[in-house]
């Protein structure tokens, strides 16, 4: 056990669509894209780098008006009766992914990148002779630039409005595994094989 952990989950089954939520969707980049962006990036010995950002669904503003009841234990006595009013996304709520989504692609636009028209997570950044790609999947991300100070210097900047923690060079990303070998990195799904095999126990046929 790594440690442990408590979290503030609203009962979504509460909510009501038009009501006190509208969009629930959260894009994340599709696997061909994935595949096709570290194919390149390898191929030009491009620096590749895996981050991971903390509590993504609590970053969102709300739009809507959403309440909650107080918590049991964390009722004041001169409020008893009073209900929460919630200005930004916590777990459970409906548009949490949206919202999270959506305030970190704000961020990222307002830094100089954009939006791929072909798959809304995949964000480019282009100066001068210089290229960052980041790929969002959720709360998971993939940053890809054509220098390593670029890219260090990008994680330095996301991480001031976003609690990040920079897993390093990429390894393992949705079943992909990336090895290093004399040639250079190669992408393969050795792992994701072998864990597959073992939740059907076939590997020891």
């Amino acid at each position: 056990m790594e440690r442990h952990k408590a979290r503030l989950v609203a009962q979504d089954f509460h909510q009501q669509a038009g009501i006190d939520y509208h969009k629930a969707f959260s894009p994340v980049v599709k696997l061909a894209i994935i595949c096709l962006i570290l194919s390149f990036a390898i191929s030009h010995k491009c620096p590749i780098r895996q981050l991971d950002v903390k509590n993504s669904f609590l970053h969102g503003h709300l739009t809507e008006f959403v309440y909650m009841k107080q918590l049991p234990g964390f009722v004041p006595p001169d409020h008893p009766h009073h209900d929460y009013k919630l200005k930004k996304a916590i777990y459970g709520l409906k548009q949490a992914p949206h919202a999270g989504f959506h305030c970190f692609s704000s961020f990222l636009r307002s830094h100089g990148f954009t939006c791929s028209t072909a798959n809304p997570s995949m964000f480019v950044c282009c100066t001068g002779d210089h290229t960052l790609i980041l790929l969002l999947y959720v709360d998971d991300i993939i940053l890809i630039g054509s220098s390593s100070q670029m890219v260090t210097s990008f994680i330095s900047l996301l991480s001031c409005p976003f609690a990040m923690k920079d897993l390093g060079d990429l390894y393992y990303f949705l079943g992909i595994q990336v090895v290093s070998t004399p040639s250079g990195p190669f992408l393969t799904q050795q792992k994701y094989v072998h864990d597959l095999l073992h939740k059907f126990h076939l590997h020891t046929s």
